[in-house]
C-alpha cells in the first residue's frame, strides 16, 4: 500500500483530491511508469500508513498521503513555534524576529516556518546563525529552490534541520499549492507565531489552519494606523507577546490575558 500511495502521489503531483479520488476508484498502477518515478526520488518519503509518519499531521481533514523529505523527521516530535509573517517586512519587524528567535533557540524550540521571503527566511537564518534547529515547509518539489536566492539557505536546512513537502520532488512551485502548504506548518506547530502581516495575506490562512486545529495564536504588535494583522488579531483574542518568555508562559498556560 505504501508504494500505491507513492505512485499516486507522484503521478498527481501530490493533489490530494486527485489521489484520494485515484484510490477509492481503485485506478490501476502503470508499474512501469512507478519505476520511472522511483528512479527519479532522491530524497526519503513516508506515507500515512507509516510508522514515522507524523503524528501531528494526523490531525488535519487532508493529511498529505506521502510526505518528502530532506534531514532529520525526528525533529517534529520536538517543541516547535511557527514563525510567520509579512514578505515586505520592516526593520522593525526583522529586529523583532531576530531578538525573539534567538530567546526561543535558547528554551531548545525548533523554528518551523515556509522558506518564503520576508519574515519567513529571517526565522530560518536567525534560527541556524544561532545553532538552533528548524524545519522548511515548500509549497513546491524538494528539488526546487522557490525563490532561487533560498538556495543556500535550503541546502542548510536539510543536513542541519529538516525540509519537507507534500509534493513530490520534481514538482515545480505552482500558486495553489502554497495555501495547501500553510496547513502543514499550522499542524506540525505547538504555537503560531506572526510578526507583521497584513489583514488580507497568506499568513492569515494559516492563522485560520492553526485556530481550526486549536493552536495559539501569539502576535507582536505593530503600529497604529498600518492595516496590521497582527493588531487586529490581537483585537480579536490572540496573545500580544513582545519576547520568547510570553511565548513560553502562553504555552506554559500561566500566562494571563
Amino acid at each position: 500500500m505504501n508504494e500505491i500511495l507513492l505512485y499516486f502521489a507522484i503521478k498527481y503531483e501530490g493533489d490530494f483530491e486527485k489521489i484520494y479520488n485515484a484510490i477509492m476508484s481503485k485506478e490501476k498502477i502503470d508499474y512501469s511508469l512507478f519505476n520511472k518515478y522511483k528512479e527519479e526520488i532522491t530524497c526519503q518519503y513516508t506515507t500515512v500508513i507509516s510508522s514515522n509518519y507524523p503524528l501531528k499531521l494526523k490531525n488535519l481533514n487532508r493529511p498529505p498521503f506521502v510526505l518528502f523529505y530532506e534531514g532529520n523527521l525526528d525533529l517534529i516530535n520536538k517543541k516547535c513555534i511557527a514563525v510567520i509573517g509579512s514578505r515586505n517586512n520592516s526593520e522593525y519587524g526583522k529586529e523583532m524576529c531576530e531578538t525573539i528567535i534567538k530567546e526561543l533557540v535558547n528554551y531548545n524550540y525548533v523554528i518551523i516556518s515556509g522558506l518564503a521571503r520576508g519574515i519567513d527566511i529571517i526565522a530560518h537564518e536567525n534560527t541556524i546563525n544561532n545553532n538552533g534547529l528548524t524545519i522548511g515547509v515548500l509549497g513546491n518539489g524538494l528539488d526546487y529552490y522557490y525563490p532561487k536566492e533560498n538556495k543556500d539557505i535550503q541546502e542548510i536546512i536539510k543536513t542541519k534541520g529538516l525540509l519537507i513537502s507534500e509534493y513530490p520532488p520534481l514538482c515545480k512551485p505552482q500558486k495553489n499549492n502554497f495555501p495547501a502548504r500553510n496547513r502543514i506548518i499550522a499542524a506540525l506547530c505547538d504555537g503560531l507565531l506572526v510578526i507583521e502581516a497584513k489583514r488580507k495575506s497568506g499568513t492569515m490562512i494559516t492563522v485560520n489552519e492553526a485556530l481550526n486545529l486549536g493552536k495559539d495564536i501569539m502576535c507582536v504588535p505593530n503600529k497604529a494606523m498600518e492595516n496590521s494583522g497582527c493588531n487586529y488579531l490581537i483585537k480579536n483574542g490572540a496573545y500580544l507577546v513582545e519576547n520568547a518568555k510570553d511565548i513560553i508562559e502562553i504555552l506554559n498556560g500561566s500566562l494571563i490575558m
